[in-house]
């Protein structure tokens, strides 16, 4: 059996890639339209992944019902409230806004569900979300210029935009950990908060508000880059991380997984082809020795 934290892992790194994949299709279509667009592709993929592997059984009704909460709070507000902060800063500051869940969801995890970490693992969060912070704030200038950093609209917004995201993912955690760690397949749990998720943002075409229409025709590049970031973004990393909480503390797991922006520095320095800074790579290090202490606690 894979361990929680190696999923937790997979989780970030899926993210890594599904968030600069994203960028684009998210900034050309708006937030709304192209989560609803990238959660209606995605629910296709898992609903047929869990009816191959019959995962659809192990859900009851007062498990979906739950995790149908779980994803209205999570996804169709959380989500969507990410993507509005991407679309307005960039991965980077949208990154670091919303690895804020980390703290958020262990804080939670002990006064709601009484789980209770030990002190090298303690450290060992405090490490990771030392590096993460690190490893977001500092960079070349060169780096923050590139388009991947422009802010669109007024900073205070986006940031207030990326926190709330960073709450709402924390409360969905919380909400679904004891679901799935009663033994529901993380695939079909996966799919059914993602469908959920899709319908109520299908729900907003009927609104006249222009937020919920995409300004301008969907082209096949788009459609393509949407469909590719949902299944290695939110197909993916959001089953891993299912998987995850399934096995281990909500704490932890929300930890290991806000290493996305550690696991990013790599793929920004290919796609920007400017090296990130020496105090961004020291933040790798302490989020891996971070991590390493969560292994061994």
């Amino acid at each position: 059996m894979i361990p929680a934290e190696i999923l937790a892992l997979c989780a970030a790194l899926c993210w890594s890639f599904g968030g600069l994949i994203a960028l684009v299709p998210a900034r050309e279509l708006g937030a709304l339209p192209f989560n609803r667009l990238r959660m209606s592709m995605v629910f296709v993929m898992l609903a047929l992944a869990a009816l191959v592997t019959g995962g659809w059984w192990s859900l009851t009704v007062e498990h979906s019902s739950v995790l149908v909460i779980s994803a209205m709070v999570g996804i169709f507000m959380g989500d969507t409230a990410l993507f509005a902060a991407l679309r307005r800063l960039g991965p980077r500051r949208s990154g670091i806004l919303f690895a804020t869940n980390a703290p958020m969801t262990a804080l939670l995890g002990i006064i709601i569900l009484g789980e209770r970490m030990s002190l090298l693992t303690l450290t060992g969060c405090a490490l990771v979300m030392t590096g993460v912070v690190m490893a977001i704030y500092h960079g070349t200038g060169a780096v923050h210029r590139h388009a991947f950093e422009e802010v669109r609209g007024r900073l205070i917004v986006g940031v207030l935009i990326g926190l709330g995201a960073a709450l709402c993912q924390a409360v969905s955690t919380i909400i679904a950990k004891p679901v799935l760690a009663s033994g529901v397949d993380p695939v079909a749990a996966s799919a059914l908060r993602v469908g959920t998720a899709a319908l109520a943002l299908t729900a907003t075409t009927l609104l006249p508000q222009a937020m919920f229409h995409a300004p301008t025709r969907l082209t096949p590049r788009v459609a393509g880059l949407t469909a590719l970031s949902g299944l290695v973004g939110m197909a993916l990393g959001m089953t891993f991380l299912l998987a995850a909480l399934a096995r281990g503390t909500a704490g932890v797991v929300s930890t290991l997984s806000a290493t996305s922006p550690i696991l990013i520095l790599p793929i920004l320095w290919v796609a920007t082809k400017q090296r990130p800074s020496g105090l961004a790579w020291m933040g790798a290090v302490l989020a891996v020795i971070g991590a390493a202490c969560i292994f061994n606690g």
